[in-house]
């Protein structure tokens, strides 16, 4: 189950990642025209595209993680979270984009969203199977 959700991750990842050419060109696509015609579409696309590859990227590498004074820290979040940061500060550096601090946060309240549920989901249900 994990192999697939890691393969699951790593699909997902590519799709974000021609997504964000998209976006870099300057490229149109239906993804984009949906998420404009939703309010807060913009924001509520971070929180779920970062939310989700979160999940999976933990799920994934089977929960693995790391200790961080008393907080357990997982591995695959940390990942997408220094992922979602050079993107989004790459942002500066591209002609086409615009830096955004209020979709980086978007992108940070994904993940924590998908940390909590990665959470509760290895402390109640994949530990008592």
């Amino acid at each position: 189950m994990y192999k697939l959700i890691s393969a699951s991750a790593v699909c997902f990842f590519v799709f974000i990642l021609w997504i964000l050419y998209l976006a870099n060109t300057g490229g149109n696509s239906l993804f984009f025209d949906f998420i404009r015609s939703i309010p807060y579409g913009d924001k509520l696309g971070h929180m779920g595209l970062f939310g989700f590859l979160t999940l999976a990227a933990v799920i994934g590498s089977k929960f693995r993680a790391f200790q961080c004074g008393k907080l357990n820290v997982y591995y695959g979040a940390v990942l997408v979270a220094l992922f979602t940061i050079g993107e989004e500060f790459s942002q500066l550096f591209i002609s086409s984009r615009t830096f955004d601090l209020l979709d980086l946060a978007a992108n940070f309240v994904g993940i924590a969203l998908a940390v909590s549920i990665a959470y509760l989901t290895n402390r109640y249900l994949i530990k008592r199977l």
